[in-house]
């Protein structure tokens, strides 16, 4: 089985490019923890994800093609 990338399973440049600018990233890690099921995680993405978060969510996409996962609720 492939294994599942972020970012609604675009391409790594995509989901890169996405990443760069702040609030791409904080809308779409907000839609992909929606789609989990993570209603808080999200919610959390959506007020905490300029700062911290977003940077890391950049190294991470850069470096393995997967968002941060802080919490799973």
């Amino acid at each position: 089985m492939a294994r599942r990338k972020d970012y609604f399973g675009l391409g790594r440049i995509v989901s890169i490019i996405l990443a760069i600018i702040p609030i791409t990233s904080m809308v779409c890690g907000a839609i992909t923890r929606l789609g989990e099921g993570k209603i808080v995680a999200a919610i959390l993405r959506v007020i905490l994800g300029w700062n911290i978060i977003w940077i890391c969510d950049l190294v991470l996409i850069i470096l393995n093609g997967r968002i941060l996962r802080l919490i799973n609720i």
